[in-house]
């Protein structure tokens, strides 16, 4: 017969003293809090990130006070290709970047057009390589067409290789293409998936009741996980 002990407890072997039960505990949870930070950091870094929306340009389809869910890894190369579906960026997507004029700002626009493509504006109506664009969620505060200037009328331009022209979907009030430029790809950070949560600005000043007050009465519930499209 076999001896009457079990594995690892052998008569005359260093026994590990035990480990204070509270000590342990505070253990348990520092490998869980270091395990959920690692976790938060991949996912801000490669998958996923929060945006909050300062300005009306994309209005009626995102509102100022929105917070977005960005999409990192749809356009990022690399090894995430393999586990999470990537595709270039198409004409249509709604896109976060840096702003080419100044990489700390990250704007929130509308790809209009790609590498190679023409495009032009004429009476506010955009072609892209000839053909007016479906635009259906374009609004346009000013009812006044300009025969000059580039809110109105713009181009034809070539976008060239690398660059993307992107358009503010509020069309009379965007500061977009039309007026610095195009957009590096490589400044592309991600498409904006959907809105998390949304409430206009909070007034200055406010204290911790009056911005818990605010998240109640505030918010728009009705936007909770709206898609942008």
């Amino acid at each position: 017969m076999g001896p009457d002990v079990h594995a690892g407890s052998l008569s005359g072997a260093p026994v590990a003293p035990a480990v204070p039960r509270a000590r342990a505990v505070g253990r348990d949870y520092l490998e869980a809090v270091l395990v959920a930070v690692v976790l938060a950091l991949f996912v801000r870094t490669f998958l996923l990130q929060a945006y909050v929306v300062p300005t009306a340009s994309m209005e009626d389809n995102i509102l100022v006070g929105d917070h977005l869910v960005v999409n990192k890894f749809l356009y990022a190369p690399g090894r995430l290709s393999r586990l999470l579906p990537q595709r270039p960026v198409r004409a249509g997507d709604v896109i976060v970047f840096k702003f080419p004029d100044d990489p700390g700002r990250d704007f929130v626009k509308r790809a209009i057009a790609l590498p190679g493509d023409v495009v032009e504006i004429r009476d506010k109506v955009v072609y892209v390589n000839r053909a007016p664009i479906e635009d259906p969620g374009v609004t346009h505060a000013d009812r006044n067409v300009f025969a000059a200037g580039r809110r109105d009328q713009f181009g034809p331009m070539r976008v060239p290789q690398g660059q993307i022209f992107a358009l503010g979907d509020n069309r009379d009030e965007s500061n977009d293409s039309r007026f610095w430029g195009t957009v590096p790809i490589a400044n592309v950070k991600g498409r904006a998936l959907l809105v998390y949560w949304s409430a206009p600005p909070q007034p200055p000043g406010r204290g911790l009741t009056g911005r818990l007050a605010d998240f109640l009465w505030r918010t728009r519930w009705s936007r909770t996980f709206h898609p942008v499209r």
